[in-house]
């Protein structure tokens, strides 16, 4: 029996749209995917030397300064590598806990370039001052970025070094909550700002009277101390002082701090300058406001932990 004409026609009308969907499908499934719009994790970070690429947050950190061991540390970083504490075995004992599975690479004034090397680390922080002299041979190693100089106040170095691990905003809050610290200590101190405060420094054959430019120079500044007058210039510190300066030691009150290199040289100079008669004569020594405080806090360490442990001193002495 012959189908209907009008059969026929159905039937290839439903086999032509049948293959028309299938063909459509396949061109679906074979279609390549648009690619979507790439995610850039580099950034540029201006420096002592050049301006340096990143292409993602570094993840292995060789610091190569004291003070920026420091701000790594405060920052939530801990390097795979970093320079000895000037003082410790081989870490100052106020970061000695987290610094213990980092490796040294050697001291910040002789970097062990090969010690560096082999930690293959994406990015080496140094320091102008310290280290122009081997740039070349850690930029080889990997991207370097240096700070320029090492001054008093650690909050310039902390900003590029946060900069350089790629954590600005964390960087911003460690600095913000440690000047509304100082604003804090400021309205409890209130009339005792008026003290003037005298800072003296033992060393194996010197002895130092610091003045504003120092670590715990700048620091009491910002918290808005009073000095002698003889220390209350923008520089450093008097250098190899002799017992005529004796008095210009005099203030309020008086810390000084001891940099013992383990042969006992600072410390026995230390004792034989506190216990002499010119010394003992001081009206700050006569008052018992002369007070020990601890070297690597006040000065060495030279970053935000210790700038904070110097105002736990502070308060200690001012705030009991």
């Amino acid at each position: 029996m012959k189908t209907p004409r009008y059969i026929l026609i159905l039937i290839s009308l439903a086999t032509i749209l049948l293959l028309a969907a299938c063909g459509g499908n396949t061109e679906e499934k074979t279609e390549e995917p648009k690619p979507g719009k790439q995610e850039d994790t580099s950034y540029t970070v201006e420096n002592a030397m050049e301006t340096v690429t990143l292409d993602k947050t570094p993840e292995k950190v060789v610091i190569l300064t004291n003070e920026g061991t420091e701000a790594l540390l405060a920052l939530g970083v801990t390097p795979v590598g970093a320079v000895q504490s000037w003082t410790g075995d081989p870490w100052y004992d106020h970061i000695a806990e987290d610094m213990k599975d980092v490796k040294v690479v050697g001291v910040e004034s002789q970097v062990n370039v090969e010690a560096i090397a082999a930690l293959k680390p994406d990015l080496i922080i140094g320091n102008k001052m310290r280290h122009e002299d081997i740039y070349e041979q850690l930029k080889a190693i990997a991207p370097t970025v240096y700070s320029e100089t090492l001054r008093g106040n650690w909050k310039e170095n902390f900003e590029l070094y946060a900069k350089a691990v790629n954590k600005e905003e964390e960087g911003k809050k460690v600095i913000a909550d440690y000047d509304n610290r100082i604003e804090e200590l400021k309205g409890k101190l209130g009339d005792q700002l008026q003290k003037e405060v005298s800072m003296v420094r033992f060393m194996a054959g010197d002895v130092r009277i610091y003045h504003k430019d120092s670590f715990s120079g700048v620091i009491l500044d910002q918290i808005g101390f009073a000095r002698p007058e003889s220390q209350d210039v923008d520089d450093f510190a008097e250098k190899n002082v002799t017992k005529e300066r004796i008095h210009a030691m005099d203030g309020d009150i008086l810390f000084y701090f001891t940099y013992e290199e383990g042969n006992g040289e600072a410390t026995q100079l230390e004792k034989e300058w506190i216990e002499d008669p010119l010394f003992q004569n001081l009206e700050v020594a006569k008052n018992g406001e002369v007070h020990k405080v601890d070297d690597a806090v006040w000065n060495t360490a030279g970053g935000v932990i210790a700038a904070n442990l110097m105002l736990d001193d502070i308060e200690k002495y001012f705030l009991p």
